[in-house]
């Protein structure tokens, strides 16, 4: 299974999970019981909760895919340079060694989202997936505030123009 089709797969069952939740803190709602009117609203919370995170999951995919596809544009995406053991993995040597250079890149240049998105690639090659997540965030954030790329449009959509400076 895909990484993509177990996403769909799983925002599904949230949405089922949400459904009954909501059903069940509709009864105990109903029961007109302090504690059941207490829980009821807690059932409500729980798909609240979900919904939000499932919508920073979908817009954090989207964002990241939208820089890659901008680096790729440029040719400035970053080449598997790495060395793998006979069963495919990557060898952590090539890995520690890749990751150092590219953490030296960001840290020379720390308003570039370019080289953020670079070290993200290169946390996660390591390993160290929850770095890479922060890391593409902080690409992302970077990104948004040079004001290139894709702009929103007036329904919320982005569209393909690039941003104009006010400069």
């Amino acid at each position: 299974m895909t990484s993509r089709t177990g996403f769909f797969v799983l925002s599904g069952v949230l949405a089922l999970v949400a459904l009954i939740c909501v059903g069940e803190g509709v009864q105990l709602v109903a029961t007109g019981k302090p504690l059941g009117i207490g829980l009821g609203l807690c059932a409500f919370v729980i798909p609240v909760i979900g919904i939000w995170f499932l919508r920073q999951t979908v817009r954090f995919g989207r964002d990241s895919e939208r820089l890659a596809r901008e680096l790729e544009a440029e040719g400035g995406l970053p080449v598997d340079e790495l060395e793998r053991t006979d069963g495919g993995r990557i060898d952590r040597a090539s890995a520690d060694a890749v990751f150092a250079r590219r953490k030296a890149e960001a840290e020379a240049a720390p308003g570039e989202w370019r080289v953020f998105f670079r070290l993200a690639v290169a946390y996660a090659d390591a390993g160290d997936v929850p770095r890479a997540r922060r890391t593409m965030q902080h690409a992302i954030k970077l990104h948004r505030a040079t004001g290139v790329g894709a702009i929103p449009d007036g329904a919320g959509r982005t569209s393909g123009k690039p941003a104009r400076s006010n400069a």
